[in-house]
């Protein structure tokens, strides 16, 4: 089959019967499958993909997340972007990608860029506005020095929710609703932060394959990260895994300390905005690079 032919194949919308597809083309290119990250991704977001002609399964396919008013969002992550091995550059990822930004329309775009597909985004008119550290390991418990007097940490309730949810349109900008009332099925530990009885921050680990993924991460400042990554740590078996934002050095020399280590940098890329909205000071690691 002619490349121009492939390049102009047609795109669908995604459903969650799709997952498995999904999952097998994330193997595919070498990904883990991470089927309880997709399952996430294809009901709270939308996903783009493209049937393989030769018979069934998938050869691309994207997410993009929506946040804030359903009727007329104000950002859209792109995330799971995928090209079957065999039918690599040949232009389809670029043709799944241009009916995403036609079909943003005037609706700003994020995504994280591995260094291999940073070039295409580039040239799609994506520009780099900052940058994550993906760091895991097993966290060693924090000392009594670690522990920022007047922060407490606990288990999230479902009277929580209005809070958090108040707190987070805050610091992320726009309102995720729809992703945070998803949290405590997704996750495996939701636990929130709280000085004088007031809650400052929120943080949930969600199984990843054998790592348990730390995010989101919001909190009032860095000491109350801290808190939120240790009451996480504390409380499992596995390894951690996060993705941090660089401008938070003096958190990321923590984790560092406690036994996590440097595994990759994406760049953080937005389109038809120079930055992202919020607060970046409160915003130290996202639910997961695939939904901004």
């Amino acid at each position: 089959m002619s490349t121009p032919t492939l390049s102009a194949l047609p795109i669908r919308r995604l459903t969650p019967r799709d997952l498995t597809a999904c999952a097998d083309l994330s193997e595919d290119r070498g990904w883990p499958r991470e089927e309880h990250k997709w399952g996430l991704l294809l009901s709270a977001g939308t996903g783009y993909g493209i049937d393989d002609p030769d018979g069934p399964g998938l050869i691309a396919v994207c997410v993009v997340t929506q946040y804030g008013p359903h009727e007329n969002p104000g950002l859209s992550a792109i995330g799971m972007v995928l090209v079957a091995e065999r039918h690599a550059r040949k232009g389809i990822g670029r043709h799944l990608m241009r009916n995403v930004i036609e079909a943003a329309s005037t609706t700003p775009l994020t995504l994280h860029a591995t260094p291999n597909g940073r070039p295409l985004y580039e040239q799609l008119g994506f520009k780099t506005t900052g940058r994550v550290e993906m760091v895991t390991g097993h966290f060693t418990p924090a000392t009594s020095d670690d522990q920022a007097p007047g922060i407490t940490t606990r288990a999230a309730t479902a009277e929580d929710l209005p809070t958090l949810v108040r707190l987070d349109t805050e610091v992320f900008g726009l309102d995720r609703t729809h992703v945070l009332t998803r949290l405590p099925a997704f996750t495996d530990q939701l636990r929130v932060a709280e000085a004088d009885g007031e809650i400052i921050g929120y943080a949930g680990a969600w199984p990843n394959m054998q790592t348990h993924v730390v995010g989101p991460l919001i909190a009032r400042d860095t000491e109350t990260a801290k808190a939120l990554i240790a009451s996480l740590g504390a409380h499992t078996d596995r390894p951690l895994r996060t993705d941090i934002d660089v401008r938070h050095e003096e958190l990321l020399t923590w984790v560092k300390a406690r036994g996590l280590e440097t595994v990759a940098f994406n760049a953080v890329m937005t389109y038809g905005i120079p930055e992202l909205p919020g607060d970046w000071t409160r915003r130290f690691a996202p639910l997961t690079v695939a939904a901004g």
